[in-house]
């Protein structure tokens, strides 16, 4: 599988809510970065990835506009837009902004070893 086909697992298995899923896409010293701190590790991502599926249990997320800025042979990286929908007390809220996934090859594959997520400054 190459670089496009891990983003694209990783954008399914995410609305799965289940972070046993996305530990094989994810290298064991990745770090995320999102807007309300920066986790390393798979314990402090799953931790992170945990208590936003515990607040908002019904979302989903999608990945829009994919833009990938280097492919090689050992790395890659992809820009896009994330939207994220769920209801709250019976309401609608939704969601989004920029995105920067970074992969590299190791252990045989291609992983996740970074992703920034930011709020849209729009």
């Amino acid at each position: 599988m190459g670089p496009e086909d891990i983003l694209a697992a990783y954008e399914e298995r995410i609305n799965r809510h289940d972070f046993d899923l996305l530990v094989p896409l994810i290298t064991p010293d990745a770090t995320f970065w999102f807007t309300d701190g920066s986790y390393s590790g798979h314990a402090a991502i799953r931790a992170a990835f945990e208590r936003t599926w515990a607040t908002l249990n019904n979302d989903t997320y999608r990945l829009e506009n994919r833009r990938w800025l280097a492919q090689g042979d050992a790395a890659a990286a992809c820009s896009y837009h994330f939207v994220w929908t769920t209801t709250v007390d019976g309401k609608p809220l939704s969601g989004g902004g920029r995105g920067t996934t970074v992969l590299r090859r190791a252990f045989g594959s291609w992983l996740i070893v970074h992703e920034h997520l930011s709020a849209d400054q729009r």
